[in-house]
């Protein structure tokens, strides 16, 4: 299993639906700016939300096991192997997020259970 790296490209606000249903003062999402980056295979990183991770972990996880363009892509998505662009789920503020495949080894911090 390889690690992934995870990008912040943006942080959007959808203002016309914003303007309709979200919260008074509404902004771009607080909790990720754009240019982090962490890194992840199983689990998720640090400091990264949880409702964001629940969004991009399967493609993460595809990655870090050597996903390719055959796999979840169907040739007619990203044109870059071992890349993928996801956002969040928020409908309002979503974030867009780059994944891609690295060589580094990941290493289990845990000793499973058998």
């Amino acid at each position: 299993m390889k690690k992934v790296k995870i990008t912040v490209l943006k942080t959007t606000l959808d203002k016309e639906l914003a303007k309709e249903y979200g919260a008074e003062g509404l902004t771009e999402c607080p909790m990720m700016l754009k240019g982090q980056t962490f890194f992840a295979d199983y689990a998720k990183p640090e400091g990264f939300c949880d409702e964001a991770w629940k969004a991009i972990y399967q493609y993460v996880f595809a990655l870090a096991h050597g996903a390719g363009n055959d796999v979840f892509y169907y040739g007619d998505w990203i044109r870059k192997p071992g890349v993928a662009i996801c956002s969040c789920n928020d409908g309002l503020r979503p974030v867009i997020f780059k994944l891609e495949a690295t060589d580094e080894q990941s290493k289990i911090d845990y000793n499973p259970v058998r």
